[in-house]
């Protein structure tokens, strides 16, 4: 069976972090009934025009823990997935009671991902989040309860709160948890535009600090036995997602719920991006989709080979013309080119000497 995974956009927040720039809503939740409806209307229309049966499942946002269970359920149960799919829930810590899981396991979930970010005071108050330093311990401790074993938890790193002090010591609080997470994403802080981050340059994050704790995350984590997969992706033999592998490997998949995106064999499309209008159109019968781009051969080329080049799996050394330029930056190793550790976070300078990047 070919992959083909369902991403489920979910809007609503109960604070929106002032870093965050994706289709999310702290005002909305009176929307909440609502919308579920909405999407369970989406899917079963997707589902009569011959949806493909999904190998993966993916809800995220947004806070998708906002929903009570028994509404994310329904959704997930208007899905037709593979009796093997993946189904991953996106979860606040401060929402991940005992109850929650337990509820979510019992109805279909079989992986969670936490936005745990820093076990350090400091940096949870500069990045606004609202759980406490002992999240960590308190998720572990109930993602196992519940019967999960496949689980991750994310990170960010570049806060101007933060030093490799803090960094260290976030690493030892998961990787000295009784059951640490085997899957660990890190990503880099960055200043959106229009978000109250991006519009206050003494908080933007240092480059170079930046990169040192990158650095360091996945020095620590390989020597703990995790593998890279990706530049923001960690996990130990046996706990990769499967989901990230469909976008990565340029797989097909569809998008339900205000703002989410599709691809399907080079036909890119997605919803409008406002709840509301998303609700009131579905409601209608009409569709709620906001856009699409028909991507060439040579774009489709591209996009292969920069999504590649971002995992452990690179690109074959034919897709570039000449290394002279990046040779500090990649690893060849048996006519594949990856990225040196060093180059992760800037791995444009790499993927601009794609030769595909001249046709593109």
């Amino acid at each position: 069976m070919n992959e083909f995974g369902v991403y489920v956009h979910v809007p609503f927040c109960a604070k929106r972090c002032d870093y965050c720039a994706f289709a999310t809503y702290a005002d909305r939740d009176h929307l909440m009934n609502d919308y579920v409806e909405a999407v369970v209307a989406e899917i079963e229309r997707a589902n009569e025009e011959g949806l493909e049966v999904a190998t993966s499942v993916f809800f995220g946002g947004g806070t998708p823990s906002r929903l009570a269970p028994e509404q994310l359920l329904r959704i997930l149960e208007a899905i037709e997935r593979d009796p093997g799919a993946e189904v991953t829930v996106e979860c606040n810590p401060e929402d991940a009671s005992l109850e929650r899981l337990v509820a979510y396991r019992r109805g279909g979930v079989t992986r969670m991902s936490f936005g745990v970010q820093s076990t350090q005071p400091a940096v949870l108050a500069d990045l606004g989040r609202r759980h406490g330093t002992g999240a960590h311990r308190d998720v572990a401790q109930r993602v196992t309860q519940a019967g999960f074993t496949t689980w991750n938890m994310d990170l960010i790193v570049g806060s101007r709160a933060e030093n490799l002090d803090d960094v260290r010591a976030t690493l030892r609080d998961l990787l000295t948890l009784e059951n640490p997470p085997p899957h660990v994403s890190c990503y880099a802080l960055t200043p959106e535009p229009g978000t109250p981050l991006g519009q206050d340059p003494a908080r933007h994050p240092d480059e170079d600090e930046t990169a040192d704790a990158y650095d360091l995350v996945g020095e620590v984590l390989e020597a703990h036995g995790y593998l890279w997969e990706e530049i923001s992706n960690w996990a130990t033999p046996g706990h990769e997602c499967r989901h990230n592998h469909v976008y990565w490997d340029r797989g097909n998949y569809r998008g339900f719920g205000s703002a989410a995106h599709s691809h399907d064999r080079g036909r890119r499309f997605w919803n409008v991006r406002t709840p509301d209008r998303y609700v009131e159109l579905v409601r209608r019968g009409e569709s709620p989709q906001g856009g699409e781009e028909l991507l060439d051969e040579a774009t489709q080329r591209f996009e292969s080979d920069s999504l590649a080049l971002r995992t452990r799996r690179g690109v074959a050394i034919e897709a570039f013309d000449s290394l002279d330029e990046i040779a500090h930056l990649v690893n060849v190793d048996e006519g594949r080119v990856t990225l040196r550790p060093r180059a992760r976070l800037v791995a444009n300078q790499v993927i601009v000497r794609l030769s595909s990047a001249d046709e593109h």
